[in-house]
């Protein structure tokens, strides 16, 4: 047998180190669905309901306008260059390598203190059903079958979440079905709260009952449930035609959201008064509890741990990704850029599992410290992320010119004037959360991690920059050496 040549051993190493574009337009749809429906609306719901009252309803629309101005920018660039590096990419590109290293790491970070909480917490779900099975042995299970299915493929990982994705669609589907119903039907087997009707939305002290400050600190709690929806972006590396997929997941995705969280919430609050929700437990299992499906607590129990094991699958799918564009950047260890035959950044994936590890043994041994400050952190980067998205979508188009421009064949709407829109609004919500104490730490960490990052970076450049002197000098050295 003869020996490939060096050409056909170029050909093969090239084929095996790069991301295979595997991912369906199915695939991406629920992974941006998914991405953005979790315990944030399952439990977090309750706390801007009290907030606002029935005006989180147009909360949730100013947000999720937000949100889909956003992922609109960030698709103008991702089909105009899919990778899967995505915001960081066009960062370091149009930007600077400065501003490469900070959107990714920041990114990243970000995505493994959600991680670890995720993972902290997925015992109790486990717990419900088996009392007896240690907190970090659930955790550890999870991991280890998380990590393994981002390691088989990509396609293993769309197929996969676009399961979990769909179970949590489903069970918010059928809670707005199942609600209506009962609100047409005035079903009312609760003798202690009135009979359902949508005039609860403006009945029980107004559409504004808390005014309008309480919209606006509800806007607080509401935004951060949009988190996730830029996993559209890091998808565009590894979808099947992204010049088509990408425009269309995200048209219908951020409008589908919109309406399971708008729908959803108006046909809780119209069976169970804004003010009559307890807070205690979710609202989603009030309204099972109020239309008389049995067996309640365990369906959402059942709900909310596919959406923690979904987070974390989409996590460490984007961390991987992440890991590998800041390699190739230079802004990250070499050996990240490793890609596995069946096309798996495994370096990237790898690491991140590794990371999580310690992560979850913090969060066991310092809860208090993991939930307010790390996740903290995690509030405050996605500001930070958005806010990037925005100004690298300005650069982007200064760089590419007014003849660049006019070839983009996806376009932020208004492109002249949006992202300043978007950037006052990130700042308007930084001003509300100095005013809110659940977030108010976040506003404290987010300048010194934005330090942090630069600082890194900083310190990484020196180093980059006495190795490449180094060098240069022992060339001379050598040169010398041979010299007659």
């Amino acid at each position: 047998m003869t020996d490939p040549s060096p050409t056909a051993s170029k050909a093969v190493t090239q084929t095996i180190n790069v991301l295979r574009r595997t991912l369906k337009p199915r695939h991406i749809q629920m992974i941006a669905l998914g991405g953005a429906i979790g315990t944030g609306l399952f439990y977090g719901s309750s706390e801007s309901i009290g907030l606002a009252g029935p005006s989180v309803l147009l909360t949730y629309a100013i947000g999720g306008l937000m949100i889909f101005l956003v992922v609109r920018a960030l698709g103008e660039m991702s089909v105009d260059e899919p990778v899967s590096g995505a915001f960081s990419h066009y960062a370091n590109k149009n930007w600077s390598a400065r501003a490469g290293f900070v959107s990714g790491w920041n990114y990243w970070f970000n995505y493994i203190a959600v991680s670890m909480v995720e993972l902290a917490v997925v015992g109790s779900f486990v717990n419900y059903w088996l009392p007896g099975i240690p907190g970090w042995v659930s955790a550890a299970v999870f991991l280890v079958l998380i990590t393994a299915i981002n390691l088989v493929g990509v396609r293993v990982f769309g197929e996969f979440e676009f399961w979990l994705a769909l179970i949590k669609v489903i069970a918010v589907i059928g809670m707005i079905v199942l609600g209506a119903i009962v609100v047409v039907a005035g079903i009312n087997n609760s003798a202690d709260l009135p009979d359902p009707s949508f005039t609860h939305l403006w009945d029980q002290g107004g559409f504004f009952p808390m005014g309008l400050s309480g919209m606006l600190f509800a806007l607080v709690v509401v935004m951060f449930s949009f988190g996730g929806t830029e996993l559209i972006g890091i998808t565009a590396g590894e979808a099947e035609h992204p010049e088509r997929t990408i425009p269309k997941a995200i048209n219908q995705v951020i409008f589908r959201i919109l309406i399971f969280y708008i729908g959803a919430l108006a046909v809780i609050m119209a069976i169970v008064p804004w003010d009559r929700l307890d807070g205690e437990t979710s609202p989603f299992v009030q309204i099972f509890d109020r239309i008389g499906v049995p067996g309640a607590a365990h369906i959402l129990n059942l709900v909310v741990l596919t959406a923690v094991i979904s987070v974390y699958n989409s996590g460490l799918y984007a961390n991987g990704r992440m890991l590998r564009s800041l390699a190739l950047q230079g802004n990250a260890p070499k050996y990240l850029k490793a890609v596995s035959r069946n096309g798996v950044p495994i370096a990237g994936v790898l690491t991140s599992s590794a990371v999580t590890v310690l992560a979850v043994v913090v969060v066991f041994l310092w809860p208090a410290f993991a939930f307010q400050y790390l996740m903290s952190i995690a509030t405050i980067a996605a500001i930070i992320n958005w806010s990037m998205i925005m100004i690298t979508q300005l650069k982007f188009r200064r760089r590419i010119g007014p003849d660049g421009v006019a070839a983009l064949t996806f376009t932020l709407p208004f492109a002249r004037v949006t992202p300043w829109i978007v950037l006052s609004f990130f700042a308007v919500l930084a001003v509300l959360m100095c005013f809110h104490p659940g977030y108010r730490t976040a506003v404290i960490v987010g300048p010194i991690w934005l330090a942090a990052l630069l600082i890194a970076y900083q310190v990484k450049q020196g180093r980059q920059l006495r190795a490449a002197r180094h060098h240069e000098a022992e060339l001379g050295r050598e040169t010398q050496r041979t010299l007659p």
